[in-house]
């Protein structure tokens, strides 16, 4: 599907944007890769470790709409990763989250539209369900934005959809590397938010490879979820460090004790297929579309009413062999 053809990450340089390009590059010829993102350090770093002749590196913002047109011009397909992630951060500068969260998605899909790209995914998070933080509102706004978009098509072929899913083993600034910083200084005790908090969590390989295949999904609209475990953040703390003991610090300024990815609220709108869930619109497109059946003729069936997907009650949770290969995947 992406041999010969031009993708565009934005946020490129980030953890999904290297796993993605790496991915890429292993398994597809594309005619090109064009990263986007606003870090030249970042794109030089890259760059050394990319440098095949498809790679393309574009210093913009998402915020700066002519530049995102410009990158856009020939591309078959858009990535957007692109966004400020950190809940606590985000809190306390507001309007710079939404600049980018909101603003920025909407000069996506703008460029997306004018230069006719045919398929664009964002990513979200499962912040944006029922969301209680900043972060998680400006995604929410996001979604719905490219959900909405597939009505500004018109006659031609641009289709968005968007994923959702949980926090990324490894990821910069996720749990992983924060404990082995803490552990490598010395720390003589680990701080643990709440002993009840939990997490869906996802590898990053395995991320990539969910907006691979949904590329092939997707009509247009969904919000796709993958089926993942949870996790325990106390359990995570205790496979690290089982000798060391807890510091108790309380939740984070917008944080929740456990997340959702599928609302009860949405229960209504929510499909269940064999690896993921996706949620429909809660509008109507012009052209209809039977999301119980996607491209890959995978077929889906109604959750029932009040369904929660959450990662306190998930079904699936990591044992605690598998925290450890996680952790020894991470750390090698």
């Amino acid at each position: 599907m992406f041999n010969g053809k031009n993708i565009l990450i934005t946020g490129g340089t980030g953890s999904f944007g290297k796993k993605f390009t790496k991915i890429l590059l292993e398994n597809y010829s594309p005619n090109k890769i064009i990263i986007f993102s606003r870090d030249e350090l970042k794109q030089y770093e890259m760059a050394q470790e990319y440098s095949e002749r498809c790679m393309r590196y574009f210093i913009g913002d998402v915020r700066d709409a002519p530049r995102l047109k410009k990158a856009m011009k020939d591309v078959d397909f858009v990535i957007h990763a692109a966004a400020l992630k950190h809940v606590p951060i985000a809190e306390y500068n507001p309007m710079e989250c939404i600049k980018t969260n909101i603003n920025g998605a909407q000069n996506v899909i703008d460029a997306a539209l004018d230069n006719e790209v045919k398929k664009v995914i964002a990513l979200s998070t499962d912040k944006a369900a029922n969301p209680v933080n900043l972060y998680g509102a400006t995604k929410l706004a996001s979604d719905k934005l490219f959900v909405a978009a597939n009505n500004l098509s018109g006659s031609q072929d641009t289709i968005f959809s968007v994923v959702r899913y949980g926090n990324v083993i490894g990821s910069r600034g996720s749990v992983i590397p924060f404990f082995n910083k803490l552990l490598n200084e010395g720390a003589n005790k680990l701080p643990i938010t709440d002993i009840k908090m939990t997490r869906f969590f996802i590898t990053l390989e395995a991320g990539v490879n969910f907006v691979l295949k949904n590329f092939e999904r997707m009509q247009g609209g969904e919000i796709f979820i993958p089926k993942i475990p949870s996790m325990k953040i106390i359990d995570l703390a205790n496979t690290m460090a089982p000798n060391l003991p807890h510091d108790i610090i309380g939740i984070r300024p917008g944080e929740k004790l456990h997340e959702i990815m599928c609302p009860a609220d949405d229960s209504h709108l929510t499909l269940e297929f064999d690896d993921h869930y996706v949620i429909t619109p809660t509008i109507q497109f012009s052209a209809k579309r039977d999301f119980s059946k996607n491209l890959l003729d995978e077929h889906g069936i109604h959750v029932n009413q009040g369904f929660e997907y959450n990662s306190g009650t998930n079904h699936t949770w990591l044992k605690e062999d598998e925290l450890k290969n996680m952790i020894n995947n991470f750390t090698e």
